[in-house]
């Protein structure tokens, strides 16, 4: 059993100290998956990796009736976190009040017409929702693969299944996406 599995069911059963014990255990493995995933964000991002850890941190551990059945539950738990978090993000962004609607010009720039980052991942996440009903360990691969930013390998240890099975699974996924983003319109090119 892993020093994170072992602090995880002290936190089920109550430990006020096992939370404080877990942080220093899973904090650079979760900021290194966040910078990795706020690398591919437009440069005008105003979220920084180390706020995103924190957010998702603070989501994780302030419900005082969490039950992790492990570090797979765990790492499926942030990553859900941190994607709700760049969700959120976006729609406020999005927002009317935020200039929403508005994109901003580089001069240089003026001729190439690009979506939005926060259009992409609206789009994403709508289509991860209706993956999510049509298969849910699939979209859990996708979490885990787009906005927490994990290798194939590390998703199928997370998820219990085999490096080739997750393969098979990440193709089958994006495709299924691609193909509902594209038939509901989510990303004009």
């Amino acid at each position: 059993m892993s020093d994170i599995t072992r602090i995880l069911q002290s936190v089920e059963s109550g430990n006020p100290q096992a939370a404080a014990e877990l942080l220093p255990l899973v904090y650079e493995e979760l900021r290194k998956l966040a910078a990795a995933k706020m690398a591919g964000e437009s440069p005008n991002q105003t979220l920084q990796p180390t706020a995103l850890v924190h957010e998702a941190w603070l989501r994780l551990v302030g419900n005082e009736n969490v039950k992790w059945q492990g570090r797979a539950h765990f790492f499926g738990a942030a990553a859900e976190a941190m994607r709700r978090i760049l969700i959120d993000n976006a729609r406020r962004k999005q927002a009317l009040r935020h200039g929403g609607g508005q994109q901003r010009l580089d001069v240089a720039d003026i001729e190439i017409a690009a979506p939005a980052k926060e259009q992409e991942l609206l789009a994403m996440d709508e289509a991860l929702q209706r993956f999510d009903a049509v298969d849910r360990q699939k979209a859990e691969l996708v979490r885990l693969r787009y906005f927490v930013g994990l290798t194939i390998e590390e998703s199928a240890e997370i998820l219990g299944i085999s490096a080739p099975t997750a393969k098979r699974w990440w193709a089958y996924s994006r495709a299924w996406l691609f193909n509902e983003i594209q038939d509901k319109g989510g990303v004009k090119n």
